[in-house]
């Protein structure tokens, strides 16, 4: 007997984001435009040759570095003021989770993705230089629906072994930023924390302070934006505008940010 495929919120998700992400949209233009064009309609080769200028520059560092100015990019946390830090012993590092590997065979165990490990490097060095504790938040997300062990679990393993500082605190049971918010605050506060050091990238630092801030008001808790990811100039290079993997995670990144903002999520 056949198996019907059930299409619940995980993969409802999963399927509106690989329509609205890059290249996606472009491609459906492309093939508009070819079929037009086909049908001898020269408007179908203005769409089609427009499709394939927005594909190759949907893939360029400096796409993903006009976009995410135009959406507000967050200002870097500079050491000088993480230093100044080591003044307070009422503050943690907390870093939100990106995403892991279920299981990978060079480590014979779950590992971070490559979101997920960059923001871990940067909150160990932030962590360090402030002497705050580090804290990690992360679950099983909506479309995770592969993991079998929260984000968190794997990320304090990783955490006490690779870089030698375990976690203070980490939280296995959110499964997006609003989530993250309302599940790690509360730890925090009971702990006595007043100030929190929030790691993550610059594309996701508007959404993640938008919920954490409205979380943290009652608690009595202050948040301090510690993005990663900026760049000094993505724009007047040669290479910045020729297509590279980092250009296309970058750009769908953004958009991907940009629609979870609208959408509230």
């Amino acid at each position: 007997m056949p198996q019907v495929i059930s299409l619940d919120y995980s993969g409802f998700k999963t399927l509106l984001l690989a329509a609205a992400l890059p290249p996606a949209p472009l491609l459906l233009l492309a093939a508009w435009g070819g079929w037009r064009l086909q049908r001898g309609r020269r408007l179908g080769g203005v769409l089609l040759g427009l499709a394939l200028i927005g594909v190759w520059l949907s893939a360029t560092e400096a796409v993903g570095e006009l976009l995410s100015r135009a959406v507000g990019l967050p200002t870097a946390l500079e050491p000088a003021r993480i230093d100044a830090l080591r003044a307070r012993s009422d503050g943690a590092v907390l870093v939100l989770g990106g995403g892991v590997k279920r299981h990978a065979p060079e480590f014979a165990a779950g590992a971070p993705a490559r979101i997920t490990a960059e923001r871990l490097a940067y909150g160990v060095w932030v962590a360090r230089r402030s002497g705050w504790p580090l804290a990690f938040s992360g679950g099983i997300g909506w479309t995770a629906t592969e993991l079998r062990e929260p984000e968190a679990d794997i990320i304090a393993r990783v955490a006490a072994q690779d870089y030698g500082l375990p976690l203070r605190w980490a939280e296995a049971s959110s499964r997006d930023t609003r989530e993250n918010a309302a599940h790690t605050l509360p730890l925090l506060a009971k702990a006595g924390v007043k100030q929190v050091v929030l790691v993550t990238h610059e594309a996701h630092m508007r959404r993640a302070l938008r919920a954490f801030e409205a979380e943290a008001a009652p608690l009595g808790l202050t948040m301090l934006a510690a993005p990663m990811g900026l760049r000094d100039d993505a724009l007047s290079s040669f290479d910045d505008w020729c297509p590279s993997v980092e250009g296309f995670a970058r750009v769908r990144y953004v958009v991907y940010e940009t629609l979870a903002w609208w959408a509230g999520r």
